[in-house]
């Protein structure tokens, strides 16, 4: 299945839903999630039939970058609401978790097919719908990880029936259940000095905390299938994102 050992596999909480990155989303979080995941797409799914993908999201930047704009002040005022001084860390460590969430090597051919079906919207978007687009395309995507995480815990569960009988599984198969955090749930709060990256512990819903980190700028992570000499050239609009470190 192309796991790999550690893998996070966001486990079903007490409400029955797996609370992944993009779970409990402000609509300002769900626009930007989008084209974060867009932004992962376009520097992964590097094969010619893709190409659209990239096209689209160089349309996101320049066509819808007045709706961009305004997703990224109000996610920045809910971060700084929240957080007050010291939101960008808490920002910045959040969006880690979302590129690196996207990035997810074993989900790579069905995450790019579902991205190409969304980015081939795009050039028709009105930017009055940008919103609302995001609101029903991010969902298609994340359903490809939701997909993946039940078949992988269906394989899991078969393979310790089989280790049961016949012997103990190969360590490459080990994977932890983990929960994400999304720093804006009522439910949350990250400690001053702590950064959100990456999967944490699933812990209750009014205890969750996030672990420390030294983590500076979002940083995607490439699948081992593709490993380009330079990544694709995408010209950013005149207002830039808050987290940069992403775009080329």
């Amino acid at each position: 299945m192309g796991s790999y050992e550690g893998m996070p596999i966001p486990g079903v909480q007490f409400d029955g839903l797996r609370h992944t990155v993009n779970f409990g989303l402000t609509p300002a979080q769900t626009t930007w999630n989008l084209r974060s995941a867009l932004n992962v797409a376009a520097l992964n799914c590097l094969e010619l039939e893709y190409d659209p993908i990239l096209q689209g999201y160089k349309s996101l930047l320049k066509d819808q970058a007045r709706g961009l704009s305004a997703a990224n002040k109000t996610l920045e005022s809910e971060f700084r609401q929240k957080y007050g001084p010291g939101f960008r860390d808490v920002l910045d460590g959040y969006m880690t978790q979302v590129y690196n969430y996207f990035a997810l090597p074993p989900v790579r051919k069905n995450f790019c097919d579902t991205s190409l079906a969304v980015a081939q919207e795009i050039p028709t978007l009105a930017p009055a719908d940008l919103d609302a687009f995001a609101a029903r395309s991010l969902p298609r995507i994340e359903q490809v990880f939701i997909d993946f995480f039940g078949l992988y815990d269906t394989y899991r569960t078969d393979l310790a029936r089989w280790d049961a009988e016949y012997g103990p599984p190969p360590p490459a198969v080990a994977a932890a259940t983990t929960g994400y955090i999304n720093p804006l749930d009522p439910a949350v709060t990250v400690p001053p000095g702590a950064t959100v990256v990456g999967a944490t512990p699933t812990l209750g819903p009014a205890t969750t905390t996030a672990t420390a980190s030294a983590a500076g700028q979002p940083v995607i992570v490439l699948t081992p299938q593709q490993q380009p000499a330079a990544e694709p050239v995408i010209t950013l609009p005149s207002v830039q994102p808050t987290t940069t470190g992403t775009d080329s």
